[in-house]
């Protein structure tokens, strides 16, 4: 997911009119104790006190009394406990979208994940351009993808965040996946710290209700046979290495076994790995938004030991393989994974169901992460 900064436009000046008529129009929601023009930048508006209701309940009827004025309400809590709300000098309202580029963009998906599982699964060079081949992974893998999307794009809708619909990213025959996944766009910022909870988690959830049983089908319908000595073998997670066991009666690889992934199994865990990059506890990410949401801006020190992780295991790869398996993602984190989507209402907590889940969604992503996604053979 991505998210907007919260403001960028040049600030206007400050009308003491329009100061007046927010302070009035949420004092039968929040007792002013004092009003600061131009903090903490030129063109806002502070006001310090203490809310009459829970922040939660009353902050839709305070956005509107604020965006009536021109401005939109962010809720903090400062170093001394008191509580801030800042009048940010501007409403946002996004245009809509062009949904034409997004339908365009899932159908080229469609097309390069068929094309790439026909030419990788092809066993000759005729099967590798009959693309149609390639349907049992392409559907597989749009299934989970798709779920994923989607599930962040209905939370928003629930939540009433403006994001756009999903923009799937092809990468036909050049990556053995046929695609680099998909991606939805606040428009916005998000509410509170459970909209943003609610938000990142509904995107793995939902991929798991395809990928779960989409790898068990994918396993029971693949076949043991001799390890092969060339190409890539994919790593284990907890739960991969588990499931085969469970099913084959055997940790796998062996010395000499291994299961030869049919193309259901393999979009399954393609599936799986892309949810575990998504529950990385940093920044844009999924398993950030569900962080911060847990532990406030006390997430944003989790970035530097990820960052220190994948390092490590990167040069594991490296020590084993000569690969760089994670060298790539610590680039990417340094760009998207530093910078926290903070809520509005950065005050409201998470309830006792949202936080359990949160509990859980962090065992998951242990269950499914893999330190050595890849290993290349021969």
């Amino acid at each position: 997911m991505d998210q907007l900064s919260p403001y960028t436009a040049p600030p206007p000046v400050v009308s003491l009119e329009k100061v007046e008529k927010m302070r009035q129009g949420m004092a039968h929601l929040f007792v002013v104790g004092d009003t600061t023009l131009d903090e903490p930048q030129k063109g806002f508006v502070r006001y310090r006190g203490r809310f009459l209701a829970d922040p939660a309940d009353c902050f839709d009827e305070l956005r509107a009394v604020f965006e009536a004025q021109g401005f939109t309400p962010t809720i903090r809590e400062e170093d001394n406990g008191r509580i801030a709300i800042v009048a940010l000098p501007h409403v946002f309202n996004p245009p809509a979208s062009d949904w034409r580029i997004n339908l365009a963009l899932f159908v080229i998906t469609i097309i390069s994940t068929l094309a790439t599982a026909a030419y990788f699964y092809a066993e000759s060079a005729e099967q590798s351009t009959q693309i149609w081949r390639g349907w049992p992974f392409s559907l597989s893998i749009m299934l989970i993808l798709g779920a994923h999307e989607l599930g962040h794009y209905f939370a928003a809708r629930y939540h009433k965040v403006a994001v756009t619909l999903p923009y799937f990213i092809p990468l036909p025959i050049i990556s053995p996946i046929g695609t680099m996944g998909a991606v939805i766009r606040m428009k916005a910022p998000i509410k509170n710290k459970r909209a943003l909870f609610d938000i990142g988690v509904a995107g793995p959830l939902a991929g798991l209700v395809f990928a779960l049983p989409l790898l068990i089908y994918g396993l029971m319908t693949s076949e043991v046979g001799a390890m092969s000595s060339i190409g890539l073998l994919e790593g284990n997670s907890v739960l991969y290495y588990l499931a085969k066991f469970a099913i084959f009666g055997q940790f796998l690889p062996s010395e000499t076994l291994d299961v030869h992934l049919n193309q259901v199994a393999w979009a399954a865990w393609v599936g799986l790995l892309v949810t575990a990059l998504n529950l990385m506890p940093v920044g844009q990410l999924d398993g950030g938004h569900v962080m911060y949401s847990l532990l406030g801006s006390r997430a944003k020190k989790l970035f530097i030991p990820v960052v220190a992780v994948l390092g490590a295991l990167t040069l594991a790869s490296f020590l084993i393989d000569s690969t760089f398996t994670w060298g790539i993602w610590i680039v990417l984190l340094f760009f998207f994974g530093r910078a926290h989507a903070e809520p509005l209402d950065d005050v409201t907590p998470l309830d006792p169901r949202r936080r359990w889940l949160g509990i859980a969604m962090l065992v998951i992503f242990v269950l499914i992460f893999v330190p050595i996604p890849f290993k290349v053979l021969g």
